[in-house]
């Protein structure tokens, strides 16, 4: 049985590769009954390019805010952009003052800090990343979250943004300094962030000078968060602390190679545990982590997701109430950052840029599987502007200071095909009928009345979908693929065509 099974996949892995041209039938089954987790968001980051790119010409990173964030469509009826409905903010920690004395050797990973020691606001500070939260907000994005790569650089032990051998570069002692200094930042920036997220990926050894960084214990993450939590309650901020973004699930579950840095379900939302914080008042009932380093191979990455889920589930008192708001009791999953890494078990190398369709299919899978297997209610990209020639970025630019040329990649269009359409709000439902080269996800949106089905097509040759046992109607399609982005078509009778290695997302009314 194990070997027909890999056979099979051989085959699917040979089909993909070497393409072809029949379309197989496929009857889309949806059951409506089958709910699961309400979706809050799909987003990406400001880091590092905006705080350049957002001051470029208008009509340049007017036309990178359109293809970001914009809801309206051409004269085709395509959309004009992906729709994204959370943004990333990197708040500065001053190591751009610092310059070369910084430590950091690429000037675009270094940041501003907008407010300094003394907690003043610094005028002009981050403007190029302000724009685009202001461009964002005017395009209709809601949501809006800040992180931090590490404490001010005034603060930390080294005076560096950085760490030194692997430990946490700031003494307990200077948290509560810490966390009234992004209490600032909150008041004082007039970014109305909905989130802030005071540490990233702790696991990491962040001692390389290659960007930002900060490695946190457990339990010095649990006490930052508690002094935070009070500092944010004195101050009667609405915003909400998002933890702990660990840098691969796997971190969520097991210690791994970093004992005392892992098993965070369990350290941060399970009760009886000492580093416990998910009842605080300001801790929103999210559980962050990044798909770095656990999508492949592709079985042991879906059993990882599914553990998360299993986890999630318990911590959160189980049952559909996970979409709840505050303390443990309706605790949710968010995938809150990736790229493409490394080499992914052979599956695809991280380096070279890639515009096309192989990364974009490889990025939606991984999108279907955070969200089948671990619903994940948001999934979130790293770079949405890259300079880079690395699989990270959903626009491509120059790398200059104050003008430049930039391009889209098929990652964006791939990303939308979620993100436009399935929007906050929106419940994740039942549905099936395919087999492994056809991934399908299915979503309602009960008050609009409105049904999305994302269809991703890893194989070489076309499929025939029969929408014969749905109802609905007004079914249009929205297709990514070498010659498409989002393009819209109405869908004539009850069939519709997905081409081979494309992604297809049908909307209709119910």
């Amino acid at each position: 049985m194990l070997g027909r099974a890999l056979a099979a996949r051989a085959l699917l892995l040979v089909v993909f590769l070497l393409g072809g041209m029949v379309y197989g039938q496929d009857f889309l089954v949806v059951d409506s009954a089958r709910r699961y987790q309400v979706m809050d968001n799909f987003g990406a980051s400001d880091a590092w390019s905006c705080q350049f790119v957002g001051r470029w010409p208008d009509v340049k990173k007017n036309a990178m805010a359109d293809w970001l964030f914009s809801v309206d469509t051409m004269k085709d009826g395509s959309p004009k952009g992906i729709g994204l409905t959370m943004w990333r903010f990197n708040i500065g920690v001053g190591t751009a003052a610092q310059e070369d004395g910084s430590g950091i050797r690429d000037v675009w990973r270094r940041t501003e800090a907008m407010v300094d020691s003394a907690g003043l606001g610094v005028s002009g500070a981050q403007e190029g990343q302000k724009w685009f939260v202001k461009a964002a907000r005017e395009r209709g994005v809601k949501q809006v979250l800040g992180f931090l790569n590490s404490p001010p650089v005034w603060l930390t032990k080294n005076g560096k943004g950085f760490a030194s051998h692997g430990v946490s570069n700031i003494d307990p002692g200077r948290f509560g300094e810490f966390a009234r200094w992004m209490v600032g930042v909150m008041a004082l920036s007039g970014l109305d962030f909905d989130w802030i997220s005071p540490v990233n990926e702790p696991q990491w050894d962040w001692s390389d000078g290659g960007q930002e960084g900060c490695p946190y214990s457990n339990n010095e993450v649990a006490g930052l968060v508690r002094v935070l939590n009070g500092a944010m309650d004195s101050a009667g901020l609405r915003t909400k602390i998002l933890l702990p973004e660990a840098g691969s699930i796997k971190y969520l579950f097991e210690d791994g190679d970093k004992p005392g840095r892992g098993r965070q379900i369990g350290e941060f939302f399970g009760f009886g545990s000492r580093n416990y914080v998910g009842g605080l008042s300001r801790v929103g009932g999210v559980v962050a982590g990044h798909s770095y380093f656990s999508t492949a191979p592709w079985e042991r990455g879906i059993g990882w997701r599914k553990r998360v889920d299993s986890l999630v589930a318990v911590a959160g008192g189980g049952g559909l109430a996970r979409s709840g708001s505050g303390g443990s009791r309706g605790l949710k999953y968010w995938q809150s950052e990736f790229c493409i890494l490394g080499d992914d078990a052979g599956e695809i190398r991280g380096d070279h840029r890639d515009t096309g369709m192989m990364a974009a299919l490889y990025m939606a899978r991984v999108i279907h599987n955070d969200v089948v297997y671990a619903r994940a209610a948001a999934w979130q990209w790293w770079l949405a502007i890259s300079p880079y020639d690395y699989k990270d970025g959903l626009i491509y630019v120059d790398k200059s200071e104050t003008d430049g040329r930039f391009w889209d990649s098929k990652k964006l269009w791939a990303l939308g095909n979620f993100s436009r359409f399935v929007r906050p709000g929106m419940t994740r439902v039942g549905v099936g009928g395919f087999d492994e080269g056809l991934l399908v996800s299915a979503y309602r949106d009960s008050r609009r009345r409105k049904l999305v089905v994302v269809l991703i097509n890893l194989l070489g040759g076309g499929r025939e979908i029969s929408l014969e046992r749905v109802g609905g109607s007004g079914w249009c399609s929205y297709l990514t693929s070498e010659g498409d982005d989002l393009r819209k078509r109405l869908v004539k009778g009850r069939k519709v065509a997905v081409p081979g290695r494309s992604i297809c997302t049908l909307t209709a009314n119910y």
